[in-house]
């Protein structure tokens, strides 16, 4: 992708790390284990672990980059 294309993706510069760390600060382990169905969410939850599961399934990381999504837009239009 090019430079320009950048600056209006609410993902660019940020770490799987991050969105998960701002997630589980958001909804707690729970809420998001009630959003997404992931045991590593569920059961014994961390972030390291978290992480790893999430590097390894496409789909399951799509699900927390759509969830983080739908999060910043909602917060967004409650500040306005």
């Amino acid at each position: 992708m090019n430079e320009q294309a950048q600056p209006r993706n609410p993902l660019h510069g940020l770490t799987l790390e991050r969105l998960l760390t701002d997630l589980v600060d958001y909804y707690g382990w729970e809420g998001l284990a009630e959003r997404i169905a992931l045991r590593c969410f569920a059961q014994n939850p961390s972030i390291s672990s978290s992480l790893k599961v999430l590097r390894k399934t496409p789909w399951a990381r799509e699900k927390v980059e759509g969830l983080y999504l739908y999060t910043l837009r909602q917060t967004r239009r409650q500040a306005d």
